[in-house]
């Protein structure tokens, strides 16, 4: 099966910049923070059918203000709508929204977080 995550950040840096909101999109939260950024976290998800998978993804943006992270977050969730499509070799067959934005400060540094979880649904491909 394709790398959901990958192709998540993918999409959503390309979508974010030109949206007119170029932030980092990782998988990873990054040792040197920048003030604004995304995190697409694969959290589990299960194998639809012997041919797709169905990833469930946690979609993290970070920002300065509670505000900023608000819109940062709501953003992301309206262009997810467009990932459906073939994504650099991937086809998507749709994304299903399973919990909606919710406030969560960053527990570490207390940074302003927004979050929400999507279920992805995806063509694997031949290894």
């Amino acid at each position: 099966m394709p790398d959901a995550t990958a192709t998540v950040c993918a999409f959503l840096r390309a979508a974010l910049a030109d949206a007119g909101r170029p932030v980092p999109v990782v998988s990873r939260i990054p040792s040197v923070r920048h003030p604004e950024f995304v995190r697409v976290e694969r959290v589990g998800g299960v194998r639809q059918t012997p041919v797709s998978d169905r990833p469930r993804l946690d979609i993290h943006a970070w920002s300065e203000t509670e505000s900023a992270a608000h819109d940062l977050a709501a953003l992301c969730r309206a262009l997810l709508g467009d990932l459906p499509g073939v994504r650099d070799g991937v086809t998507v067959y749709r994304v299903s929204e399973v919990g909606g934005p919710m406030w969560l400060p960053d527990d570490q540094t207390s940074s302003p977080r927004y979050a929400f979880a999507v279920e992805i649904h995806m063509r694997g491909r031949a290894l």
